[in-house]
């Protein structure tokens, strides 16, 4: 039996941010909090988006690269204090996730511990919530349209927290916003989106319509991506590019895999700071190969699309956009490597990878990667 839902609302096209005003009016938001992060801020685009309205909203921009429980409470404490009825976040995923993280608690008890999907946390997770609306910023994660959050919590650990209850109100996803991202950034970010088309197809879960909107998403995306590293404001490239992402996070309500059950360990270790996407990046060819001997025929379906052998050409491709070269070139050391393994085994997205991973397969799959 498979169980399938899908999704929420979403509003698609070009100079949409100008609307966000209306859009808070149909969800009965008078007071939102803007949540987004400094970098924006000093970019100007949290200016532009506050601009859109006759009444500037709250801000909150304290939203680090890797959301924190400490940054929610923060911004949870700035949400009750000025009295605000729903959030719009805008940024990449970690304004949004802090934003999901922030919505979840503003009706619930802390601490966000309690409602991590390795603690059974989605029964604790009751509705309704505050209304949100998700503008992001970058393609990449999809979380405007993702029913989790992965926050580092006070305790160290990067978890997610997972329900359909945490999906946005609305996404507005608007490619104009992502015109101005750094190469760097969209490489980043781009590598993120494909992986997450990978992972969900690659998954054994049962879900033909997030099968085949992974196919869409990895097709737009491996012909948008270098376009959109060499010309950021290919209106086209950007368009595609935007769109994989969404389709991405649409499809991984399937579930993911070894990729991201390493790179939510690895982005919490202390003092680095270490890029989602880029970690993605750098840990999917090693998991296309680990994975190949059990996923039949979809690995001839990747190969058709990506113009060759998925791990050659993923690797290619991280060549091709200047991504490290591996996790040693991140700053990782090989001392931590038993440790990222045994965390991948607690994480929420080991559960769904195609082939069943030990603890010792995820050690060697992390120095492959090294």
């Amino acid at each position: 039996m498979a169980t399938i839902t899908y999704l929420t609302r979403i509003e698609f096209d070009e100079g949409l941010a100008a609307r966000l005003p209306d859009f808070c009016a149909e969800l009965g938001m008078a007071r939102p909090l803007l949540v987004t992060d400094a970098g924006l801020t000093a970019l100007g685009m949290t200016a532009r988006i506050a601009g859109c309205f006759a009444t500037a909203p709250a801000i909150y921009d304290g939203t680090p690269a890797n959301p924190t429980e400490e940054a929610v409470m923060q911004a949870l404490a700035f949400y009750g204090q000025l009295g605000c009825d729903g959030i719009v976040a805008v940024g990449g995923g970690s304004s949004l996730d802090l934003a999901k993280a922030l919505r979840l608690l503003a009706v619930h008890a802390p601490p966000l511990a309690r409602y991590a999907a390795v603690e059974g946390g989605a029964a604790h997770i009751k509705g309704p919530l505050p209304p949100m609306i998700a503008v992001p910023t970058t393609a990449g994660t999809g979380s405007e349209v993702g029913r989790g959050a992965v926050i580092v919590m006070q305790d160290g650990r990067k978890l997610g927290i997972v329900s359909p209850l945490m999906l946005p109100s609305l996404a507005v996803c608007d490619p104009e916003l992502t015109y101005d991202l750094p190469p760097q950034l969209t490489a980043a970010t781009g590598m993120d989106a494909l992986a997450h088309c990978l992972e969900t197809y690659m998954s054994a879960a049962v879900n033909p319509p997030a099968d085949a909107i992974a196919l869409d998403g990895l097709l737009r995306g491996t012909g948008a991506l270098r376009k959109a590293v060499q010309n950021g404001r290919d209106k086209s490239a950007r368009w595609d590019m935007m769109m994989a992402a969404m389709e991405g996070a649409m499809a991984f309500q399937k579930g993911l895999g070894a990729v991201h059950a390493l790179s939510h360990p690895l982005g919490a270790l202390p003092g680095l700071s270490l890029h989602h996407g880029t970690l993605n990046a750098v840990l999917l060819p090693a998991v296309l190969r680990f994975n190949r001997e059990v996923i039949g025929a979809k690995w001839q379906r990747m190969e058709a699309i990506l113009g060759g052998a998925p791990d050659a050409r993923i690797a290619e491709l991280n060549r091709d956009l200047g991504l490290p070269a591996g996790l040693l070139a991140m700053g990782v050391t090989e001392a931590q490597l038993p440790g990222i393994a045994a965390a991948a085994m607690k994480d929420h997205c080991h559960a769904t990878n195609p082939r069943r991973a030990g603890e010792g397969d995820y050690l060697a799959l992390l120095k492959e990667a090294f």
